[in-house]
């Protein structure tokens, strides 16, 4: 017996309702059991899975009578304060991504030396095995990107000879060479995307070893004389605050699931990145930038009232992609602030004094209402506050990276977060993370085959 296309599709769909209904599970039952989902109290306080010495973010204090307060958001990446470190590397403007790659690997800050050395090794393995870009990324390109870096990464273990072997030099030796390859991974991915889904030239530059890995991504997307240090530095400190955000974040767990099992560093990264891709986690930078263009389209002037008539409109689930989301709003550790969202913010603000780009009013807007719209409608949730991501998709903009590369950008960045980890985890001998879940499906009578009746 076969089906042609409208049987095929009418049985998946019957299909699929069946899968849907018999698969919801009643909310007083996470409450019976104590089922804690998402890994998150009802106050919003994660589980504590592990320890980590690769950074810490606090968005509460806990007082002298043991309840929580929030704070002003802290980030720390091995112990130092972000805001210093990024302080340090506006003066200096080239290779911070590096400097943080170093800290965050080797857990202290380079000398001038060190850090030289460090950035001549990484020049060196900036470079893909022979005919790869042929072979694999000008091969059935992906309309996401985030699928074709997993594919290509998934594919860089054949062209390793010690892919499965996870001792601690291994695996730095890998993880270091994926963090840069994975730029060119990006931006080749989106060369080819552009070639044969968008019919345009297809242009491949090769990465100079002078050059930073943020100059390297402006130059092989722009070419020679096609960006400014102004937007190489925009670029370089969004890398260095995407790169890390502790071990409680959902790609990161990811990496440390996968690498509890003994996997290959390759199939570890392949997974956090398959994680990163959702639009609820590295996806919410192009979600923001998307809900700007649908307001811009639907409002007649920039102004307060219009712009909270259609965050409203938002909240009703009545705009844009009527989930109810304002994107860019609220994290799950920041209440008050997020620390790397306002020194994006000041630097976007530094940057449009001498640019004056015509969406900066939009953005200071939607920065001051958007958070006072939200709890106005939502009176027992806790303070809300704009994220990094509500500034790393304007960045990007700023300095001409494409939409469909937001994300993979995203990627290339916290594959240095990823890497401290899975080399934390094997260093501390990890356990098999295997969490327990409580079955609770009724006992039923089994039914022979053939006493089953169709309806």
């Amino acid at each position: 017996m076969s089906y042609d296309t409208e049987q095929k599709n009418e049985l998946i769909t019957r299909l699929a309702n069946l899968s849907q209904s018999s698969g919801q599970i009643e909310n007083a039952l996470y409450e019976k059991y104590k089922v804690y989902r998402g890994l998150r109290d009802k106050k919003g306080v994660g589980v504590v899975t592990g320890l980590t010495e690769v950074s810490e973010m606090n968005g509460y204090a806990v007082d002298e009578n043991g309840e929580r307060k929030a704070i002003e958001g802290e980030m720390f990446y091995r112990g130092y304060n972000i805001n210093d470190l990024v302080a340090d590397f506006k003066t200096r403007k080239g290779f911070a991504f590096e400097e943080t790659v170093y800290l965050l690997l080797c857990g202290e800050l380079p000398t001038k030396k060190e850090l030289a050395d460090f950035c001549t090794l990484i020049a060196e393995f900036r470079t893909l095995p022979e005919s790869f870009v042929r072979d694999v990324i000008l091969k059935a390109p992906s309309i996401d990107l985030m699928n074709a870096l997993s594919r290509s990464v998934l594919t860089l273990y054949s062209y390793d000879d010690k892919a499965d072997d996870v001792s601690i030099r291994n695996v730095f030796r890998q993880c270091l060479q994926l963090i840069a390859e994975l730029p060119l991974l990006a931006v080749y991915s989106y060369e080819a995307y552009r070639h044969y889904h968008l019919r345009n030239s297809l242009v491949i530059r090769y990465p100079k070893p002078e050059y930073s890995t943020a100059e390297n991504i402006l130059y092989m997307l722009h070419g020679t004389g096609k960006y400014t240090e102004e937007q190489v530095l925009l670029l370089d400190l969004c890398m260095v605050l995407q790169a890390e955000h502790g071990g409680g974040n959902n790609s990161t767990f990811t990496t440390y699931v996968v690498t509890s099992t003994g996997t290959d560093t390759y199939s570890a990264v392949a997974a956090s990145l398959g994680s990163l891709k959702g639009p609820r986690h590295g996806g919410a930078n192009l979600r923001v930038a998307q809900m700007v263009d649908d307001l811009k389209r639907n409002i007649a002037k920039v102004n307060d009232e219009e712009i909270v008539d259609y965050l409203n409109k938002i909240l009703d689930k009545d705009a844009f992609d009527h989930m109810g989301l304002i994107y860019g709003l609220g994290h799950a550790v920041y209440s008050l602030s997020d620390p790397r969202a306002l020194i994006l913010k000041n630097l976007v603000d530094k940057y449009n004094e001498v640019y004056h780009d015509p969406d900066a009013d939009l953005y200071e807007r939607l920065w001051r209402l958007a958070p006072k719209t939200f709890m106005s409608r939502k009176k027992d949730a806790r303070a809300s506050c704009i994220n990094i991501d509500f500034y790393t998709g304007y960045i990007y903009r700023l300095i001409k990276i494409p939409d469909e590369l937001f994300t993979p950008l995203f990627a290339v960045s916290r594959l240095a977060g990823w890497s401290a980890h899975r080399l934390e985890a094997l260093a501390n001998g990890i356990k098999i993370i295997r969490p327990a879940y409580i079955a609770v499906s009724p006992r039923r009578e089994y039914v022979c085959l053939s006493d089953r009746k169709d309806d």
